[in-house]
């Protein structure tokens, strides 16, 4: 049948889905292709060679291979035509296990010389070859005659393996007047059945109903599997059972041994089968206590004593007992067993703790009442009296006070101390004078409350706390934790920080203390350069009512970290560019040619600046000093000397790691020294117009007239602004000054470079405040007689910095 249904697929080669996608700089093909399973082995699939666009002689020259993933290899290629075939019939079932629609085997062809790998994917459609099958061939129901019409019973479904339109479609049922089915559909898709009952049973008519369920798939031709319902009538139970009379009386001896029969019930019940078997049990207005105390037999109705039975505590028992059969809706009946009890002599003398106070706050008072004690023994005669007595191996703060006959008042003897003792066990004894005389213990637990009178403690009155700068904000400085003997809010500690301003501000705004733990954190980062240490006090408190409290003081200490990388302030020259020298080729040797001067922000070790000669034309021209870095002539030039010369000095730390920065320095020499006779002003205009601006203003036409006149207008006033004062070097820190040349280069009327020579920090200040804004400014001087100093500024950003552009200023001397 099968080979008929796919003999036309077959003439038709094989129906293909083709999908092949080419990636850019590395082809890589996925090839698709859909067949229907159960084909014969040789069957034709594809020609590979032809789609995959190969040689057919390539294949086996590059020994092609099929390669299937995570499945068994059910297809080969045939190397000499190029066809992939079917090596092995392939079940669509074994192997896609869950019930998809889709189905793919996965598998590369891979070449060798040069090595190439093709990903086929493979759908397996699926064909009707799987008929439904039920879980169960056979189904038993029992339904009692009374059932009404209308109800429902769960059938067991059946399974089909294959999916889709082949899978499980409808169910039918062999013809019944008593019984019908319904069939639901999941959200799945799958089908399910219910039986439903259609008409009243009569177990004396049928007792028995035999039904075929058949289930059919949706396939061509369809395919069906049957199951045999087999349904039991059960009889109704319509006969209670009776006892022979309906209250029974019985007498039992206290203390009588488990195990002892009392009496045995006796039930009878017309009924047949299960509908006669009896079950014999209390019912619910039998108290507990009784059912401890007998044990009922449920299928015998023999009743025995279980527990222990003292007259003392219960004189009689009633028991309420039904026999209840065994059928479907059971039956049942009752009677009443009466259990009369037999006095002995067998009571333990009793201990009563009345007006119990289980507590007591540590300082009541002494005299206190703690409990009323009464004694008393169910017994008679010398039997039934008492002595009480309390456990003194212990020297306890407590006495008993008879009060009256019976009772017995505990009292405080001695003030209580929760620290030293939190709860005290009180033995009560209590021993009748009966022989031999029987003694009875009563344990009480007394607990000692807490008051709050104890303060907290810090392990330590002072706490010294090393913190590196540059720390990160929110960081665990340390725990300080204070400890208290108290108990529950007594014992909970509130840490804080006792307020105080440094500078404007306050100490919660540098720190933070857990008010639960006591762990201190840091809200800033520290900067060892601006604050070195901090003083300041942590008030631990209580929950207690009043508070108690106690401080402790904290002294924050900052360590120095080598963060400050050596700023090199002379001499003086913007982001990135060169300082140029100018020095005349008849310098001696030892002339100072220039001084490097570095400042560090850091302190001790970190701050020690040295200098080195990363990088030098001639080391046999220059010397540098490590220390003051001046650099100096170790001879005199000659002709064979470029006429240029390039230092890159490095100035270093001392810190661990080392920070350093770097200048580069052009020496030029030249037969004689310019000098420049007067001051010059080099201003840089702002270029306010531009192609998109022009546009604008020949658009807007008259409109904007007025507009730009105001812009130019504006312009003009801001380039026109006053020319610095020179500044006058007091002639005691002439002598301090080093001697400098400063070429100024030229490029497109634009200023490039600038140089700040100084021998300390204060003309580096000195040269920031100089700096002026929107104008680049160049002050050349007119060199008098004698000694004479200027600066010139080029404004270019806020401030000095390795990495970002700053603002230059010349200081020179001319002699």
């Amino acid at each position: 049948m099968m080979a008929l249904i796919f003999a036309p697929l077959r003439t038709r080669l094989v129906a293909v889905i083709f999908t092949f996608t080419a990636l850019w700089g590395f082809a890589l093909s996925i090839t698709r292709y859909s067949i229907p399973e159960e084909m014969e082995e040789g069957s034709f699939v594809a020609n590979l060679a032809t789609d995959l666009g190969l040689d057919v002689r390539s294949l086996e020259e590059r020994n092609a291979k099929l390669d299937v993933i995570h499945s068994k290899n059910y297809l080969d290629i045939n190397k000499d035509t190029g066809e992939l075939v079917i090596r092995e019939k392939i079940d669509r079932e074994s192997i896609c296990m869950t019930k998809t629609t889709s189905c793919f085997l996965k598998m590369d062809v891979i070449l060798a010389n040069p090595v190439r790998i093709f990903n086929i994917e493979l759908e397996i459609m699926d064909i009707n070859d799987n008929a439904p099958v039920f879980r169960r061939k056979t189904m038993h129901l029992d339904i009692t005659e009374s059932t009404p019409p209308g109800e429902r019973f769960s059938l067991t479904n059946a399974v089909d393996a294959d999916v889709g339109a082949n899978s499980i479609k409808t169910y039918y049922l062999s013809e019944s007047k008593y019984f019908n089915i319904d069939i639901q559909t999941g959200s799945d898709g799958s089908k399910y059945v219910d039986l439903v009952l259609s008409g009243k049973l009569d177990r004396e008519e049928y007792s028995v109903h035999n039904l075929i369920l058949t289930a059919v798939d949706g396939g061509v031709p369809p395919r069906s599997g049957t199951a045999s319902i087999i349904i039991n009538v059960l009889d109704i139970n319509d006969n209670a059972p009776l006892f022979s009379q309906p209250v029974f009386a019985v007498n039992v001896s206290e203390n009588s041994a488990a195990g002892t029969v009392v009496m045995t019930l006796n039930a009878t019940d017309l009924d047949e089968g299960t509908n006669a078997q009896l079950i014999y049990s209390y019912t619910l207005y039998t108290s507990e206590k009784t059912q401890e105390l007998f044990s009922l037999d449920p299928n015998s109705g023999e009743i025995k004593v279980k527990g222990v039975i003292d007259y003392e505590e219960s004189q009689s028992f009633e028991m309420h007992i039904q026999a209840q059969d065994r059928g479907a809706n059971p039956l049942s009946g009752h009677c009443k067993v009466t259990v009369s009890v037999t006095d002995l002599n067998d009571n333990y003398p009793e201990v009563t703790i009345k007006s119990l106070k289980s507590s007591l706050t540590e300082d009541v008072a002494v005299g206190t009442l703690i409990a009323v004690v009464s004694v008393s023994d169910r017994d008679s005669g010398v039997n039934g009296e008492v002595a009480l007595s309390l456990n003194q191996q212990e020297k306890l703060p407590f006495l008993l006070n008879k009060s009256s006959e019976g009772f017995f008042e505990l009292l405080v003897s001695k003030p209580l101390d929760r620290e030293v003792t939190s709860k005290y066990e009180l033995i009560l004894r209590v021993t009748d004078k009966g022989s031999p005389p029987l003694t009875e213990n009563e344990t009480i637990t007394l607990e000692i409350l807490d008051i709050n009178d104890n303060a907290p403690a810090f392990s330590q009155s002072f706490y010294t706390i090393h913190v590196v700068e540059n720390n990160s904000p929110g960081a665990l400085l340390t725990s300080l934790s204070a400890f208290d003997p108290d108990l529950n809010e007594n014992q909970y500690l509130v840490y804080f920080i006792m307020e105080k301003e440094i500078v404007n501000t306050s100490m919660s705004m540098l720190f933070s203390i857990n008010p639960e733990n006591g762990d201190l954190y840091a809200l800033k980062t520290f900067d060892y350069e601006r604050e070195r240490d901090f003083l300041f006090h942590i008030e631990a408190r209580d929950s207690g009512v009043p508070p108690l409290s106690s401080n402790v003081t904290v002294h924050i200490i900052i360590l120095d970290q080598n963060d400050n990388t050596p700023l090199i302030v002379s001499p003086w020259r913007a982001q990135g560019s060169v300082v140029e020298e100018v020095i005349p080729r008849s310098t001696d040797k030892g002339h100072l040619v220039a001084k490097v001067i570095a400042i560090d922000a850091d302190s001790e070790q970190n701050s020690r600046v040295t200098y080195q000669l990363l990088q030098i034309t001639d080391a046999s021209l220059f010397s540098l000093d490590q220390y003051n870095g001046e650099i100096r002539t170790t001879r005199m030039f000659s002709y064979r000397d470029p006429r240029q010369q390039r230092l890159v000095i490095v100035a270093k730390d001392n810190g661990q790691p080392a920070l350093s920065a770097t200048v580069t320095i052009k020496i030029s020499t030249v037969e004689h020294v310019m000098s420049f006779s007067e001051t010059t002003e080099l201003p840089l205009e702002y270029d306010v117009f531009t192609d998109l601006n022009l546009y604008l203003v020949i658009g807007l036409g008259a409109v904007s007239f007025l507009l730009l006149i105001t812009i130019l207008v504006i312009i003009v006033l801001k380039c026109q602004k006053p020319k610095p004062k020179a500044i006058k070097i007091p002639p005691a820190n002439r002598n301090s000054v080093i001697s400098r040349n400063s070429v100024i280069s030229q490029r497109s009327s634009t200023i490039a470079d600038s140089t700040l020579i100084s021998s300390d920090a204060y003309w580096y200040s000195l040269f920031l405040a100089e700096t002026r804004k929107g104008k680049v400014v160049v002050r050349q001087p007119i060199i008098p007689k004698g000694a004479g100093y200027f600066v010139s500024s080029i404004p270019r950003s806020i401030g000095p910095s390795e990495t970002t552009d700053s603002r230059a200023s010349t200081l020179e001397y001319s002699k």
